[in-house]
């Protein structure tokens, strides 16, 4: 395990995209690897201008070996449509690279990260910053804020504002908000519609500092 800011001997130093992916199969830098079904990597063209990290995989991500595939994914898809950006276009990756779970019932339920998969995972996130070149980071929620801003976050207080400088060893600009799953859980409360909305208006203020 190492510091938020640190390396790991098993990330291969410098290595393009490909190559990171393929050598983070066989990470055991926390214990979430061995219940998982794969390391859920990233998706999307290495040269895109907007990159979006996410808290980590879920079950459908689990089971495909991809980011972003299951309900809170297509929720996204359908939030950066609706921002006026081609889903086709943006890098999608998450701060922790396997499915943290309970079981229960049959079911495989989701369980937040806690800090040390965080920094663990956190050389992997960093190498892969290293090797894209985005206008915008976008954090979405509170875990990946940790791990792109390296410090805790507060989705309330801080979402939608471009920042210069808040990534550690990166000059793209940054811009928190929430995990599309907060709005999904929302999908039959009266503040559904605002907060689909604002998660829209904060991918479209990404979408313009971008260039």
């Amino acid at each position: 395990m190492t510091d938020e800011g640190g390396a790991a001997p098993f990330v291969p130093e410098g290595a393009p995209i490909d190559v990171l992916r393929d050598a983070a199969a066989g990470c055991r830098g926390c214990e979430l690897w061995e219940p998982a079904s794969q390391v859920v990597f990233s998706a999307g063209p290495p040269a895109a201008s907007i990159v979006l990290v996410g808290e980590q995989p879920g079950d459908q991500e689990d089971r495909r070996g991809l980011p972003f595939v299951g309900p809170a994914g297509q929720l996204l898809v359908r939030a950066i449509r609706d921002a006026g950006i081609d889903p086709a276009a943006v890098y999608r990756t998450n701060a922790v690279k396997h499915f943290r779970f309970e079981e229960r019932g049959g079911r495989r339920i989701h369980k937040t990260p806690e800090v040390h998969h965080i920094v663990a995972c956190h050389p992997w996130l960093h190498a892969e910053l290293g090797q894209l070149s985005p206008g915008i980071v976008v954090a979405l929620g509170a875990t990946a804020g940790r791990s792109v801003f390296g410090r805790p976050v507060r989705i309330g207080a801080e979402r939608g504002r471009v920042l210069e400088g808040a990534i550690p060893d990166s000059t793209a600009k940054a811009l928190l908000t929430a995990h599309p799953s907060a709005v999904l859980r929302m999908q039959r409360d009266p503040g559904y519609d605002e907060a689909y909305a604002a998660l829209v208006a904060d991918l479209r203020t990404a979408a313009a500092a971008a260039g």
